[in-house]
C-alpha cells in the first residue's frame, strides 16, 4: 500500500514538472483557448478569430466583417431589426444546428 502511494506521488510530481506546450494554432491567433473568439481590430478584413475545437479537430476561423457592428441579440430600433432579419436570411439560418468549425456558427454566435 506504502509503494503505491509512492509511486502516485512520483507520478504526480512529474507531472506538475512537465511544461504543458500550447496548440501553435492558439499563439498564432492569440487567443487564450479553444472556442474562445477575439477581437482582432489590426486585421484588414475580419473583425474576430477563433481556434474553434470539435471532437479532436482543431481549426483557426475569421469571420465577421471588419467596422460592422451586429444587431446584438435583442435589437431596439426598427432598423436593427431590419439588419438582422436581413442578415439571418443572407446567410442561411434557418439551418437550426450549423457546424462548430465554420464562420457562420461563430458570427450568429458573437455577433448577431
Amino acid at each position: 500500500m506504502k509503494q503505491q502511494r509512492v509511486k502516485k506521488e512520483e507520478v504526480d510530481q512529474k507531472r506538475k514538472k512537465m511544461p504543458s506546450k500550447k496548440d501553435p494554432k492558439l499563439v498564432r491567433a492569440g487567443v487564450s483557448g479553444y472556442n474562445k473568439p477575439k477581437r482582432t481590430p489590426n486585421h484588414p478584413k475580419k473583425s474576430h478569430v477563433v481556434v474553434a475545437k470539435k471532437g479532436d479537430k482543431t481549426k483557426l476561423i475569421r469571420f465577421g466583417q471588419q467596422g460592422v457592428t451586429g444587431a446584438g441579440k435583442n435589437p431596439k430600433s426598427a432598423k436593427d431589426k431590419a439588419r438582422k432579419k436581413s442578415y439571418y436570411a443572407r446567410h442561411n439560418a434557418q439551418d437550426s444546428k450549423p457546424d462548430k468549425l465554420s464562420a457562420r456558427y461563430w458570427s450568429h454566435k458573437v455577433k448577431w
